[in-house]
């Protein structure tokens, strides 16, 4: 369900990356004590950012890029799922 809303303008659909359970030495993380990740992979994009001349402008993101957000961006979806203007992004992760 969550998929299919297409987000208006310059806002984003994230679905969050899966995190680690486990610290590096072996330490299992109860769900009450885990953060949320601050990653994830855009799912869908609006159609642009109006310019001040009432154009469309392109966003620089695209469905299937992996993008890094600030820890309190964004509006959660359910799901771990986030919509977030694309000015909350803070960078497109290279592979």
């Amino acid at each position: 369900m969550i998929e299919k809303i297409r987000p208006l303008y310059d806002r984003v659909l994230v679905k969050r990356s899966e995190h680690e359970e486990k610290t590096s030495g072996g330490i299992i993380i109860p769900d009450t004590a885990k953060e949320k990740a601050q990653m994830g992979t855009v799912v869908a994009v609006g159609q642009g950012r109006i310019a001040k001349d009432g154009a469309l402008a392109p966003l620089a993101v695209k469905a299937g890029d992996v993008v890094y957000f600030g820890k309190y961006a964004g509006t959660d979806a359910g799901n771990d799922f986030l919509i977030i203007r694309e000015d909350e992004i803070l960078g497109i992760v290279e592979k």
